[in-house]
C-alpha cells in the first residue's frame, strides 16, 4: 500500500516538480517588477508575455484577452460583477445554474442586494443544463449566463457550444468557470462562443494563488480592483511572475497521454467501487464526465464517516465539495440532481491526477468495502439498509 494515497485532486493537485523548477529563477534571479523599465523589469515582462501567449493559445484566444488574477474565485467575481456593473443600463438579469461553485452563487446572491435579479437553471439527473431551458429563461433584461464547464463534485461536462449558440442568438454574454476542466476537456473560445472563461493553476499541477480570466476583445467589463494600469488596465496590482510562469509551465506539461491514463484509472475505480452493494455513481459516465472525477453514494452511511476511516488508512478523499465539507450539510449539487438527503450525505468523491498510481486505486478498492460494511452495521438507519441490501453486507 502507498504511504499516502492522495485522491482529492479536485480540491488541489501536487505541484509538478518541473513547474517548481521553472518558477525558481523568478524568486532569486529574475525577480524584477514587470512594470519596471530596467533590465530586471524587462526580464520579468518577457516572462509574463510568454506565459500569457501560452495560456491564450491553449484556449484559442489572443494574448491580450488573458487577464492574470489570484485564482478562480477572483476571476469568477471579476467576470460576474464586472459584466453586471458595466452593462446595467442594458439589463439587470443574470442566469446561472444550481450546481455552480460558491464563487458564482455567492457573487450572484450579493448582486441581488444591489438590484440585480438571478435565475437558477435546473439540471437533469446527471447534472446537464438544457439549452431549451436556457432559451426559456432569457428575457429582454438578461445580460449574462454563467455555467460551470466541468462540475467539481460530479464531473459533468457541459455542452458549451450548444449553450453558447443560444447566448449568441440572444446577444447575452457567456461566462464559464473552467477551473476543473481546463486542460482536461476541450475549450475553444471561438467555437464555443465564449465571452469570459475562468481558469486557475492549482487544479492542473501549478502553484496556488494564480489564475486568469479570458475576456473577449470588445466585452464591456468593469475592473474589480482599481490602482495601477496592470493587465491592460483591467486588474490592478503587481503581477505574480513566479506563479504565472508556473501556471504556464503546467499548461505546457498537460498531455493527451496523461488524460488517457487518468481516464483508465477512473473507470477502474468506478467499476470496482460499484461492486459494493447499495452504491450508486453520481453524474454521467464516459466522455461526458471529467477524466479524473468519481463520486459515489453509499446507502446507510455518512460520507464524513467514510472519509474519516479512509484517512486512518492514509487515503485522502472528500465528501463532495471541498468548500462545503465543514458545514456538514447535504451537497447542493447532489440535491440538484435529485438525490435524497440520505443519499447526498452518504457521498464520497475520489479524484485522480497524472501522479495517481494503480497502487493507490487498488488500495481504495481493498480498504473501502470493509469500511462500508462496518459503518452499515453501526448505521442508525439500518431499517432502510436491511430492506435494500443483501443480508451478508
Amino acid at each position: 500500500m502507498p504511504k499516502v494515497a492522495y485522491l482529492d485532486n479536485a480540491a488541489s493537485t501536487k505541484t509538478d516538480p518541473k513547474v517548481v523548477e521553472a518558477m525558481l529563477p523568478y524568486f532569486n534571479e529574475k525577480y524584477g517588477n514587470a512594470s519596471s523599465l530596467h533590465s530586471k523589469g524587462l526580464e520579468a515582462k518577457e516572462a509574463l508575455d510568454r506565459a500569457r501567449k501560452t495560456i491564450a493559445k491553449s484556449i484559442n484566444a489572443k494574448s491580450e484577452e488573458i487577464i492574470f488574477t489570484s485564482g478562480g474565485t477572483e476571476s469568477d467575481n471579476f467576470a460576474i460583477k464586472g459584466i453586471a456593473f458595466a452593462n446595467k443600463q442594458m439589463g439587470n438579469h443574470i442566469i446561472t445554474t444550481s450546481i455552480e461553485h460558491k464563487a458564482i452563487l455567492n457573487t450572484c446572491k450579493w448582486l441581488e442586494t444591489q438590484g440585480f435579479e438571478t435565475t437558477m437553471l435546473p439540471v437533469d439527473n446527471e447534472g446537464f443544463v438544457s439549452p431549451e431551458e436556457l432559451e426559456k429563461a432569457i428575457t429582454d433584461k438578461t445580460i449574462l449566463l454563467s455555467v460551470i464547464h466541468g462540475n467539481s463534485e460530479i464531473g459533468t461536462i457541459q455542452d458549451l457550444q450548444a449553450l453558447g449558440e443560444v447566448c449568441k442568438k440572444h446577444k447575452v454574454y457567456f461566462h464559464t468557470d473552467a477551473c476543473q476542466s481546463y486542460t482536461k476537456a476541450g475549450i475553444d473560445v471561438k467555437k464555443q462562443n465564449l465571452d469570459l472563461v475562468t481558469i486557475n493553476s492549482h487544479k492542473i499541477h501549478g502553484p496556488k494563488g494564480v489564475g486568469a480570466l479570458y475576456v473577449k476583445q470588445g466585452v464591456k467589463i468593469t475592473p474589480l480592483f482599481h490602482g495601477g494600469d496592470h493587465e491592460f488596465k483591467l486588474r490592478a496590482g503587481t503581477e505574480n511572475i513566479p506563479g504565472i510562469v508556473g501556471f504556464a509551465e503546467a499548461v505546457k506539461l498537460a498531455s493527451k497521454k496523461d488524460i488517457e491514463r487518468i481516464t483508465k484509472l477512473r473507470d477502474k475505480l468506478i467499476e470496482g467501487v460499484l461492486k459494493i452493494p447499495g452504491t450508486r455513481l453520481n453524474g454521467p459516465r464516459g466522455e461526458k464526465r471529467l477524466c479524473n472525477n468519481t463520486n459515489f453514494s453509499f446507502m446507510g452511511v455518512e460520507g464524513e464517516s467514510i472519509g474519516g476511516y479512509l484517512n486512518l488508512k492514509s487515503i485522502c478523499s472528500s465528501t463532495g465539495s471541498a468548500c462545503s465539507e465543514a458545514l456538514l450539510e447535504p451537497s447542493k449539487v447532489l440535491m440538484a440532481i435529485g438525490l435524497t438527503h440520505e443519499e447526498a450525505n452518504g457521498s464520497l468523491r475520489l479524484t485522480i491526477s497524472k501522479f495517481t498510481t494503480e497502487e493507490e486505486i487498488e488500495a481504495v478498492l481493498k480498504e473501502l468495502p470493509p469500511i462500508i460494511k462496518k459503518l452499515r452495521r453501526m448505521s442508525p438507519i439500518d431499517k432502510v439498509v436491511k430492506h435494500v441490501l443483501p443480508k451478508n453486507n
